[in-house]
């Protein structure tokens, strides 16, 4: 190819890529205002954990999907019954991904709520914040069993920090101690997300120690990904412990998603 012809191509390349990015710059930005619309014209922020407020949060969630190229796979169905549910992490994308296709209150770490825009946003939407490591989390365990009591459905990632998607880290299993106490099952939902060439997507993951804004300027130039969702059948917890459950939950998180990758994605050669 010509040097002149082969400059053209990269400048009409670069300039279609900067569009896009412009494109899912201003679409993020007018999904963030509708989630304050939203917040402000219903009231959220004075009730967050109105369990109405869940349909709230799920339109905003598949907006967010939208703007970030994410399509979502539901593989079976999503229970509705009243659970403590329980996923793998992979990214601070989880959340839309998931709230996407269920109605359920998150469990986030405490220093989300500090994050500029969505920290109020995920407040507002009744999000719980926990501090790891302190006594917070028993202060978090009652709140969590008094919801479930109600049917509140609540969701917490047990492995306490995100991985590439591979495999499930160790599982922290203080929290299930809500649905012993509450006298509700388990119910885990597997994640995945998948590139156009079948294989686990590695900029969807926050890992690496990439700092907040990078990674959502490396989502907003990525690519369309397929998020699979997959949920097991609900773990009924009674006669159970805490260190009784806790390696249940582990070995199911673990086959579950053998089975989801098993399922969606393509065998490399």
């Amino acid at each position: 190819m010509h040097p002149t012809v082969h400059n053209q191509t990269a400048e009409i390349s670069g300039f279609a890529k900067f569009f896009l990015y412009s494109r899912k710059i201003f679409a993020s930005v007018t999904t963030i205002s509708e989630g304050f619309y939203l917040v402000y014209r219903h009231s959220l922020h004075k009730h967050p954990n109105n369990p109405n407020n869940t349909r709230y949060v799920q339109y905003f969630c598949r907006q967010l999907c939208k703007v970030f190229n994410i399509e979502v796979k539901v593989h079976g169905t999503i229970p509705r019954e009243p659970a403590l549910w329980v996923s793998n992490h992979i990214s601070w994308l989880d959340v839309a991904v998931l709230g996407s296709a269920a109605r359920v209150f998150f469990l986030a770490k405490a220093e989300i709520e500090n994050w500029p825009v969505l920290g109020k946003l995920a407040k507002s939407g009744g999000t719980l914040f926990i501090k790891r490591g302190s006594g917070d989390s028993v202060r978090i365990r009652e709140q969590i069993s008094e919801f479930l009591k109600q049917d509140i459905p609540v969701l917490f990632f047990p492995e306490a920090t995100t991985s590439d998607g591979r495999s499930i880290k160790k599982v922290h299993g203080r929290i299930l101690g809500a649905a012993i106490e509450a006298q509700r099952p388990v119910q885990i939902c597997l994640l995945c997300y998948v590139n156009q060439q079948g294989q686990l997507d590695m900029v969807a993951p926050f890992i690496d120690n990439i700092s907040f804004a990078a990674h959502v300027q490396n989502v907003l130039e990525m690519p369309k990904v397929t998020a699979h969702l997959m949920a097991l059948p609900a773990i009924p917890t009674a006669g159970l412990t805490v260190d009784t459950l806790t390696p249940i939950v582990q070995d199911q998180m673990l086959q579950g998603l053998k089975e989801l990758h098993s399922r969606v994605l393509k065998e490399s050669h």
